[in-house]
C-alpha cells in the first residue's frame, strides 16, 4: 500500500518556518444561526490569537445583527425566517473575497441553508474547508457535483463520509467496523474519483488523504480526543497551515495534527 503513510511524530517541521512573520491572509469563517454561533467566534479568536491573519472574517446570517457588538471583521448575510442562511450565490461572494474559508458548522437544517450552502460550496473559487454539520447539508442530492470541487477539504466523522458516499453512489462501502486498511483503501480509491480532500477518523487514527495519497496519523499523537477533535480547534489550524503552505494539503495538514 504505498499510497499510505503513517506518521508517529511530525516529519514536516518545514511547514512551520512558512508561517510569515509579518500580517498575510485573510480568512472567512462562515457558521451559526440566531441560535448558536460561538463556535464561530471562538475560532476566529483562535486564529487570531494564533497565525499572523490580516483578518479572521466572521460571516453570520443577519438574524444575529443586533445581537452582537458591532465589529470591524463581521460581516451579516440574509437569513431565513428560521435564523440560518438564505442565499447561496451572496454565500459565494462573500467567501470569494478570502484567501480561505472555514464553513465551521452550527447551521440550521431546512431546505433553503442547505441549498445555500451545498451551492456555496459548489462555487466558491476559493480554499474551503467543511466541517461539523455543514458536511450533512452537502451529503445530500447533487453531492457528486459538490464534490467535483479541488479547492475543498471535507473533514468528516466516518458515520458523515457514509452519508457522501452513498449520496453519490459510490461503489466501495465504507463501514464503522472495517479495519484501518480497508478504510484507508476506500478513502484512497474515493479521492481518485473525486478531486476533493478528506480528513476523518477511524479506529483511533486521523486520515488525510488527497488525490489518492492516505497519511495516517495516531490521535493520541495529536493532543486531541475522539470528541475535541471536531470542536474547530483543528480545522483551523489545518485551514492556518494550508493557507501558508498551498498545494502541499497532505503535508501542511500533518503539521497542522501535530502543531501545539
Amino acid at each position: 500500500m504505498d499510497y499510505m503513510k503513517k506518521y508517529d511524530k511530525n516529519p514536516f517541521e518545514d511547514s512551520y518556518w512558512n508561517i510569515p512573520e509579518t500580517k498575510q491572509g485573510t480568512v472567512g469563517i462562515v457558521g451559526g444561526n440566531s441560535q448558536m454561533f460561538r463556535s464561530s467566534i471562538a475560532v476566529a479568536e483562535y486564529l487570531m490569537g494564533k497565525y499572523p491573519l490580516k483578518e479572521a472574517r466572521l460571516i453570520l446570517p443577519n438574524a444575529l445583527e443586533g445581537k452582537l457588538p458591532p465589529l470591524d471583521n463581521l460581516t451579516f448575510l440574509h437569513s431565513t425566517e428560521s435564523g440560518s442562511f438564505a442565499d447561496g450565490e451572496e454565500m459565494v461572494a462573500t467567501m470569494d473575497a478570502n484567501d480561505f474559508n472555514l464553513l465551521i458548522g452550527d447551521f440550521s437544517r431546512n431546505n433553503i441553508t442547505a441549498k445555500a450552502v451545498a451551492g456555496a460550496s459548489q462555487s466558491s473559487a476559493k480554499p474551503t474547508l467543511l466541517t461539523r454539520d455543514t458536511v450533512d447539508l452537502i451529503a445530500a442530492p447533487g453531492a457528486e457535483i459538490t464534490l467535483m470541487n479541488e479547492n475543498l477539504i471535507v473533514m468528516a466523522s466516518m458515520a458523515q463520509l457514509q452519508k457522501l458516499f452513498r449520496a453519490v453512489y459510490y461503489p466501495k462501502v465504507l463501514l464503522l467496523t472495517q479495519p484501518l486498511l480497508q478504510v484507508a483503501d476506500a478513502i484512497h480509491k474515493f479521492t481518485l474519483s473525486y478531486p476533493v480532500s478528506i480528513i476523518t477518523l477511524h479506529d483511533g487514527q486521523i486520515l488525510i488523504a488527497k488525490n489518492g495519497e492516505v497519511a495516517v496519523v495516531p490521535l493520541g499523537k495529536s493532543g486531541y480526543s475522539p470528541l475535541t477533535i471536531w470542536s474547530g480547534e483543528l480545522a483551523a489550524k489545518i485551514v492556518a497551515l494550508n493557507l501558508y503552505n498551498p498545494n502541499n494539503f497532505v503535508t501542511a495538514s500533518v503539521a497542522a495534527v501535530f502543531a501545539k
